[in-house]
């Protein structure tokens, strides 16, 4: 026997004036986390200035098909992100809002995705937590303001669940009619969207679609129902989707499938030759902060269908499929031998679904036991921010300030916690609506006006914007190497320098302008060589402290004597 299911809300939003308050405060929710502030932030990191350094070339050149980085063929990625970012910077300009906006946008379009399957399944109460939730989160707001495949991919494959989703029967109940046997427009946007996330990231795809479908079709043992998405309506969408690409770019560069299926996928996944070794448990800790402030919820959110599960020995299939989805990924990406935090996001949005079900139907008993883990969330993230904050500082690459900030973050998310708690606490005097409003207000406002000061302290000291436009501005462009800067520097410095800067070694003769560390400018000094900061780069909260010298090469017999 189950618990009478008691809506969080006692009655739906009957007056005009609140559907439009809560269509408003929907709209500006994925607006502000979306889509605020794409630019405010130069390309960090090595793989924004990349990727956006490709989509850049694509627009100049005019070749759509082969990737290139400096004039080299690189088969790292497919090329989904890269046409998306080519054609917004050829309709709106070069700039990090363009490069970003195909993540925004796939992040949007996933959204919307799954609240429509939610509204249809569940009601519009579902489908406003969805809305509410899933946008607030920590992994969503960060991916979609990244230049990288990772939100596009995560994007597709989320929209090819919920088209699956259709193709299985999910969305037939006794709320929606009944679907022809064969929903042809469901199995065409299916292929189409499955082959976009296999170019936004490759066959990847196809194993975690599937592998999610046969797990589903093994707890439900509805095999023929999965044999649908097999389909030759969904193979030939899917074939005119993915394959065009493959082809031509394999036509045209014989190493492809050798480098982008060989290293890039096989190798990436199932040896350590990339560099990105964790433990097992890495996925553990990048989830929670994924899904701050609402992990609480998720985490109530599993325990609670477990438990039904263990009584009833029943699952609500659509629920089911995004369940097995979620746990086929984090499976899947444990056993590979790299390990990225990018790597795990379609978990992010896939639990979106479920959670707004669980919100909706919420019983008095769970009503309690979400109170409380809710407050448990709040009282942990206090304690987190008061208490570790010494053992922030001790965190290495975390200098003063972000640890300052990562202890005031924390105790900003215990605030929305509280106030979410209080919507599902019955009594409470403000009511369920009023605080569960106030609680995405509470992320929403803040991050809408991010003070500009506080945006450019981040900007100046984490990407190389702001030093390459000084080098600009003192017109040595073309004079400029580097010396043993990291890889995220060097490709930032690239894309916004618009060249590959050379690397200076010791055997070029005459004076050079050099962007190093203050470190490896301490030791060349010591070796004899005479240095003149030329322009300062970074007030010195980075690992680098990149600045530009001008070096005068000095020879060892030349040098002074004490």
């Amino acid at each position: 026997m189950t618990e009478p299911s008691i809506p969080i809300a006692e009655n739906p939003p009957a007056s005009s004036a609140a559907r439009i308050g809560w269509a408003i405060l929907i709209l500006a929710t994925l607006y502000v986390c979306y889509f605020s502030h794409l630019g405010a932030i130069g390309f960090v990191g090595p793989d924004e200035p990349r990727y956006a350094w490709i989509a850049r070339d694509m627009a100049e050149t005019g070749d759509w098909v082969t990737p290139r980085l400096y004039g080299k063929p690189w088969f790292e990625k497919p090329p989904l992100f890269y046409w998306g970012a080519a054609a917004s910077f050829k309709l709106f300009g070069v700039s990090e809002a363009a490069a970003r906006l195909p993540s925004a946008i796939s992040a949007l379009l996933a959204t919307l995705a799954l609240s429509w399957l939610a509204l249809r399944l569940y009601g519009a109460e579902t489908a406003r937590w969805l809305l509410l939730l899933l946008p607030t989160t920590v992994g969503m707001i960060g991916f979609s303001h990244a230049a990288s495949t990772d939100m596009p991919f995560s994007a597709m494959l989320t929209i090819a669940m919920v088209c699956a989703a259709v193709v299985l029967g999910l969305t037939r109940n006794e709320n929606t009619p009944i679907l022809p046997h064969t929903p042809w427009l469901a199995l065409i946007l299916f292929g189409f969207f499955l082959g976009a996330a296999v170019l936004a990231k490759g066959p990847a795809a196809i194993i975690l679609s599937g592998g999610a479908v046969f797990f589903w079709a093994l707890f439900t043992k509805r095999w023929r129902d999965a044999f649908r998405l097999l389909h030759p309506v969904a193979i030939a969408s899917f074939c005119l989707t993915a394959l065009p690409w493959y082809i031509l770019c394999a036509r045209r560069n014989p190493d492809f499938f050798r480098i982008f299926i060989i290293e890039h996928n096989f190798k990436r996944f199932l040896t350590p030759e990339f560099q990105h070794i964790q433990p097992f448990w890495y996925y553990v800790p990048v989830l929670i902060l994924a899904l701050l402030p609402w992990t609480a919820v998720f985490v109530w959110t599993g325990i609670s269908r477990a438990l039904d599960f263990y009584r009833t020995r029943s699952f609500e299939p659509c629920a089911l499929l995004f369940w097995t989805f979620a746990g086929f990924c984090l499976i899947f990406f444990t056993v590979s031998k790299s390990k990225l935090p990018g790597y795990i996001l379609p978990i992010i949005p896939a639990l979106g679904m479920p959670i707004g079900e669980s919100l909706s139907s919420i019983g008095a008993s769970r009503r309690r036991s979400l109170c409380a883990s809710l407050c448990g969330s709040t009282l942990f993230l206090l304690l987190s921010g008061f208490l570790l904050r010494p053992a922030l500082f001790r965190l290495p690459r975390m200098d003063s300030f972000a640890q300052q900030g990562m202890a005031v973050l924390l105790l900003y998310f215990s605030v929305a916690c509280s106030l979410l708690a209080c919507a599902f606490f019955r009594h409470f005097f403000l009511g369920a609506k009023t605080c569960g409003a106030l609680a995405i207000l509470w992320i929403c406002v803040p991050l809408y006006f991010t003070p500009g000061g506080l945006i450019s302290f981040f900007d100046h000291d984490n990407s190389a914007r702001y030093l390459s436009g000084r080098i600009i501005s003192r017109g040595v462009l073309n004079d400029v190497n580097t010396y043993r800067v990291n890889r995220s520097w060097t490709y930032g410095l690239n894309f916004y320098l618009h060249r590959e800067l050379p690397e200076w070694n010791e055997t070029i003769m005459g004076d050079s302008y050099v962007v190093m560390s203050i470190g490896e400018c301490q030791k060349l000094r010591e070796r004899g060589f005479q240095l003149q900061l030329f322009e300062f780069g970074h007030s010195g909260r980075t690992t680098q402290n990149l600045s530009v010298y001008r070096v005068t090469f000095r020879a060892v017999s030349e040098r002074a004597s004490p």
